[in-house]
């Protein structure tokens, strides 16, 4: 099985994520490309000890950028989002 924080690589932060967390408990992640839904579920669980409801993945295509007069391209990542059961939450910042 491969390292947890090789299948959990970082959250995702954008006013759409915090929306999700806000009114339906749902967190999402940047994840391994190779990682399933399985073992997303059970990273999740083990990393931050809440239960998981459903997990729901997207691949995500790399966008083609410019540079100069080269193109190139980005690499393709994974999204999951991961919904929590009611009363569980993540906390991925610290507050004062």
């Amino acid at each position: 099985m491969a390292e947890l924080h090789d299948i959990i690589l970082r959250p995702i932060v954008t006013e759409k994520t915090a929306r999700l967390e806000a009114t339906d408990n749902v967190f999402t992640f940047q994840v391994g490309t190779s990682a399933n839904k399985l073992q997303i579920k059970d990273a999740v669980q083990r990393l931050f000890g809440v239960e998981v409801i459903d997990v729901r993945t997207v691949n995500v295509r790399g966008k083609t950028k410019r540079h100069g007069r080269y193109m190139g391209r980005r690499s393709d990542w994974k999204k999951a989002y991961v919904t929590l059961s009611q009363g569980d939450n993540i906390q991925l910042f610290e507050s004062n």
